[in-house]
């Protein structure tokens, strides 16, 4: 470890983003960035009760479009984050962009349940490309003192894109045929590689890996670092209970009393237009408080969104979902920001890594609530993923013992 720590010294002497006069430009393409993947990852979200009806199966199944893409993510995620130790980070997440706008449209002349589930398993391989090297951008590019800002504006873009790719899907699903909506999908995507081409700058900070072995070391040592293993065991609870959530909402709201239509569904996500505003505020409270001040205030907040969600009264589901997300996006950004700093040098493999845990619970989490919601409706599920959110709080802590300013903030 201490020999790829060493290989990162010189970047030092190298002026970071914020001194190129590109720090505008560059936040925007990063947001943009987020946004434009997450269009894709979890958009069929909205639909599940038609494609339930549609294709006359189980909640569990049609969940599978939904899993399908985040466990593709969590298994191309390791060998994205070695492989990109090599190549420059900004012709990385670039074609990554390109190269998820294929399935996407594809996506578009599914016939049938396998194959749309297939498409979003193509759709989710590509995603590592973006995030796992994006998370690394800004942990080079960008001061140890600095980087909630930018993360929290990546962060924020995966918000409006979670809302804006469900919302999307249900309104076209409601007045059309949802297989247009992934074409619409596909048409923002390659928008957001022209934003991230014209806007990004290209990589001053990175050093490419000397080899295949040195890479592959550095990312066993991020194992064996409690500290990096924390912080993933972090991320695969926190996406666990998210995904459960809005997975679950949705037949939810579908059901009595509530009858919501896909269209509704999809309005519904406008909650994570609120991770816009809480993103930035939680990467802002982090440099000065801290890692672990900001995951005791967001999973408290979460805690509370999701007790107000059993009263059956659609302000109170709608507020709850609100906080529950929202407290979701303000650890999701410390926790990125954090990894990069405890995981030293190669931090390309650690966010492969960390993004492999992460959407491992997604996966998870899309598909184990399923057999609570089955036997216990609505109230069994809130039960698995409050026990979710007290055991984030717990790998949280571990990720946050005592390392100086890494735990504690500067204020």
């Amino acid at each position: 470890m201490a020999s790829v720590l060493n290989s990162a010294e010189p970047r030092a002497a190298l002026p970071d983003v914020r001194a190129q006069g590109t720090f505008e430009g560059s936040v925007i393409a990063i947001f943009m960035a987020g946004a434009c993947t997450f269009l894709n990852v979890y958009t069929t979200q909205s639909i599940l009760p038609l494609l339930r009806v549609r294709f006359h199966s189980s909640e569990a199944m049609v969940a599978l479009t939904v899993s399908a893409s985040t466990l593709a993510v969590a298994c191309a995620a390791p060998f994205v984050g070695l492989i990109a130790e090599r190549f420059e980070r900004k012709r990385m997440i670039l074609s990554a962009l390109l190269l998820l706008s294929v399935p996407t449209f594809m996506a578009a002349t599914s016939t049938g349940l396998r194959s749309l589930i297939l498409w979003r398993f193509a759709q989710g391989l590509a995603v590592p490309g973006i995030t796992a090297v994006m998370m690394a951008y800004i942990g080079e590019e960008y001061p140890p003192n600095g980087v909630g800002f930018p993360m929290a504006a990546y962060v924020s873009g995966t918000a409006l894109g979670g809302f804006l790719g469900r919302f999307i899907m249900g309104l076209i699903a409601e007045n059309h045929d949802w297989r247009w909506a992934f074409v619409a999908l596909g048409m923002l995507t390659l928008g957001g590689a022209t934003t991230v081409w014209r806007w990004l700058p290209s990589s001053r900070r990175f050093v490419a890996s000397r080899g295949a072995g040195a890479t592959v070391r550095a990312a066993v040592a991020h194992v064996r670092n409690p500290l990096v293993l924390a912080t993933f065991a972090t991320g695969f609870l926190l996406l666990f209970g998210m995904i459960g959530t809005t997975t679950y909402a949705n037949f939810y709201l579908a059901s009595p009393p509530f009858r919501f239509t896909p269209e509704q569904l999809g309005s519904v996500f406008v909650i994570y237009l609120f991770g816009l505003l809480v993103t930035p505020l939680a990467g802002r409270y982090m440099d000065r408080r801290g890692y672990r001040r900001t995951i005791v205030l967001a999973v408290l907040t979460s805690l509370v969104g999701l007790a107000a969600t059993l009263k059956l009264s659609v302000p109170f589901v709608i507020v709850g979902l609100t906080l529950m997300t929202s407290g979701v996006f303000a650890v999701q950004a410390a926790t990125t920001a954090h990894l990069g700093l405890v995981s030293g040098g190669a931090r390309s493999s650690a966010a492969g890594l960390y993004l492999s845990f992460y959407y491992a619970g997604g996966a998870l989490g899309g598909v184990l609530p399923a057999f609570f919601w089955v036997r216990g409706g609505w109230p069994a599920t809130v039960c698995v993923l409050v026990l979710a959110c007290l055991l984030t709080l717990l790998a949280g802590f571990v990720a946050s013992r005592r390392t100086g300013l890494l735990a504690t903030g500067t204020g």
